[in-house]
């Protein structure tokens, strides 16, 4: 059989290395993952209550329409529950946001540096990727990828990650205003992908839900994963308005969000208190893995997640792989062309402390 050669040469999404492989591999019994920018704590009371009650009918199919899980989103982010789409993590919506949006030989439109999942689910689709390439500080050049809109009209979908993954920078609501003063005019649709948003500090970022009802062709992911600390249970959820919704549920598959997965998001959504506590254990442990950086002289980039990306100065992967035998993992990101840079995701006040010293040990013996 034929097989497209998109899919022969589409290298797959490399996931972080697990804790218990790394303990089999290495022989190790205390081993800390800080590699795939996960809640450093597990779920609240409220929310293993709400997943118990939920296993008890797990003989039953989901509720297909999400209807607990639709408005209590609905009142966490103060839109009508209509112009809400769930997915089987943020991953699914984007591939379904191509699968809608594109034929093949259309093209998606990123900045260089950007998640990379984006690139993985168009060529999966034989669409085309145009990747502009990033300014200083790998911050996304806003002002060219707008130039590029303005001369082209192959692009259909300008996916727009905002703070970014691996690098944790954002843009600004100015930078925002000004692409869109060419992308508004345009056949296309702007994803603002807010997997991070809850750990935004900067005053200047501008809000994705704001932005969609300002604009017409702007929409908005978010994901569970990252801040509510759900991300084995896998749901992301896409803000847009009710055309765009309605093309999206046409073409997902039924119950692609488990029951217990839309018990756990509607329990974690009104649990203020939990999500408070795990933006300050984040901020702080930003803070504390920043001023470790700074002591060693490693360049680091400010960041708006709950991760740090740091140039280690030597080859990522060699340092990833002292760093295993210690029994921390990081994430090395050579795959965005970044060969000595390593993603270090914030995790608890000892797991950043135990990284520290790992790190401190693997950089010393590769000086000498």
């Amino acid at each position: 059989m034929k097989v497209a050669p998109e899919i022969l040469s589409l290298v797959p999404y490399s996931p972080g290395k697990p804790i218990s492989e790394t303990k089999r591999e290495y022989g190790l019994s205390d081993v800390v993952k800080l590699a795939s920018n996960e809640c450093p704590i597990g779920p609240s009371e409220k929310i293993l209550a709400a997943m118990t009650k939920a296993l008890q009918e797990i003989n039953r199919y989901p509720d297909g329409s999400a209807y607990d899980l639709k408005r209590a989103m609905s009142k966490y982010l103060k839109v009508a529950p209509e112009k809400l789409v769930f997915g089987n993590g943020s991953n699914e919506l984007i591939d379904l946001l191509i699968k809608v949006y594109c034929r093949p030989g259309d093209a998606i439109l990123i900045s260089e540096y950007s998640f990379i999942a984006y690139k993985i689910s168009a060529q999966a689709s034989s669409v085309e990727v145009v990747e502009i390439p990033a300014k200083a500080e790998m911050r996304f050049d806003l002002k060219a990828m707008a130039e590029f809109l303005r001369v082209s009209d192959k692009v259909r979908l300008v996916f727009l990650p905002n703070p970014n993954n691996p690098t944790g920078v954002y843009f600004s609501q100015a930078e925002f205003k000004e692409f869109m003063e060419v992308a508004a005019d345009k056949d296309v649709l702007v994803v603002l992908d807010e997997a991070y948003r809850e750990f935004v500090r900067a005053e200047s970022y501008p809000d994705g839900v704001a932005q969609m009802n300002t604009y017409d062709n702007v929409v908005v992911l978010r994901t569970m994963s990252k801040v509510f600390g759900l991300a084995g249970l896998r749901v992301g959820v896409l803000i847009a308005p009710e055309s765009v919704t309605d093309l999206i549920h046409r073409v997902r598959n039924p119950f692609n969000v488990n029951s217990v997965a839309q018990a756990a998001v509607t329990a974690a959504l009104s649990d203020s208190d939990h999500l408070k506590r795990v933006q300050v254990i984040t901020w702080t442990g930003v803070e504390q893995i920043e001023s470790y950086l700074k002591r060693q002289g490693l360049r680091f980039l400010p960041t708006q997640a709950n991760f740090v990306l740091f140039d280690a100065g030597y080859e990522a992967d060699l340092v990833f792989k002292e760093l295993l035998k210690k029994g921390v993992i990081l994430r090395p990101v050579s795959n965005y062309g970044l060969p000595t840079y390593l993603r270090w995701s914030v995790g608890l006040h000892e797991e950043n402390e135990k990284a520290m010293k790992a790190l401190t040990e693997v950089l010393s013996f590769l000086r000498n």
